[in-house]
């Protein structure tokens, strides 16, 4: 039997997705884990430990109410404003309860500099929508006392349940031609190592902003294309190249001051070979 270290209850929202999902495996025999779903579903109506929970709805409230967690794990997604009460209302309970919360942010924001790689310091500036949505949430977070918090930046995660990874496979498949940004330079990461960094950030109590994706710096295209091509497909694949801009543009988050070990760092080649298996 494995060793459950049970001084946490750990409460996912989102835990039905795909890296909450993951999460939620990685805890679950180590913590008192629970999770929220959006949608319907069998399995996790059978899961004691699983909460329907609708953003638009219902109160995130009155789930703390029933699991009272010691730390809160947001991967929640959908609507954007709905979204944002919930994660007010999730940092009052936060703050009011001195427990803490791990939110997963993206490099989204960052998304108005793409002359260079952003560090955990670096100011938040986007131009997407989404990027403006995670500055908003962060903001919110970061005027929280420090050791509440974990802001954990992700550049795009692959893995081989990933929504990117089972795209890419449908449109083999159909004969659909894969779109790659020939000029985004890039760092990467996937659903293993994540979870594994978010368990030694509650076993070690971090806090603070994380940036979380592979050491070295990759171009969108060319690490598409080795993903697939380690697929070892026998059909001819085609890619259509989506330029936004004739320059080089950087998407990176690279950690500077909050490096964690070496064991739980990643290069993009082992994402390739992960995907492999």
């Amino acid at each position: 039997m494995m060793k459950r270290e049970v001084k946490h209850r750990v409460l996912i929202l989102g835990a039905s997705g795909f890296l909450g999902g993951a999460i939620y495996k990685e805890l679950c025999s180590y913590f008192k884990t629970f999770g929220t779903y959006n949608t319907s579903n069998k399995e996790h109506e059978k899961n004691k430990h699983f909460f329907q929970y609708n953003m638009e709805e219902d109160d995130v409230y009155e789930i703390l109410e029933i699991v009272k967690p010691t730390i809160v794990i947001s991967t929640l997604r959908g609507d954007f404003s709905a979204q944002l009460v919930a994660h007010q209302h999730l940092a009052e309970y936060v703050f009011t309860n001195k427990i803490k919360l791990i939110f997963i942010s993206s490099a989204n924001v960052f998304d108005a500099y793409s002359k260079y790689p952003s560090y955990e310091t670096d100011k938040t500036l986007s131009n997407s929508i989404y990027g403006h949505f995670k500055i908003k949430i962060e903001n919110m977070l970061l005027r929280m006392p420090k050791k509440q918090v974990a802001i954990l930046r992700l550049p795009m995660v692959f893995g081989a349940q990933s929504p990117r990874i089972i795209e890419m496979l449908e449109n083999i498949k159909e004969k659909e031609p894969i779109e790659v940004f020939p000029n985004l330079i890039m760092n990467v990461t996937n659903d293993i190592k994540v979870t594994q960094q978010v368990h030694y950030i509650i076993n070690r109590n971090k806090s603070g902003v994380f940036h979380l994706g592979s050491s070295d710096l990759v171009h969108h295209d060319d690490f598409i294309k080795e993903i697939v091509d380690s697929f070892e497909f026998n059909n001819k694949v085609t890619y259509k190249n989506v330029y936004t801009t004739n320059d080089d543009r950087y998407l990176a988050v690279l950690p500077k001051y909050n490096l964690l070990p070496k064991h739980l760092q990643l290069v993009s080649q082992q994402i390739v070979s992960e995907l492999k298996l």
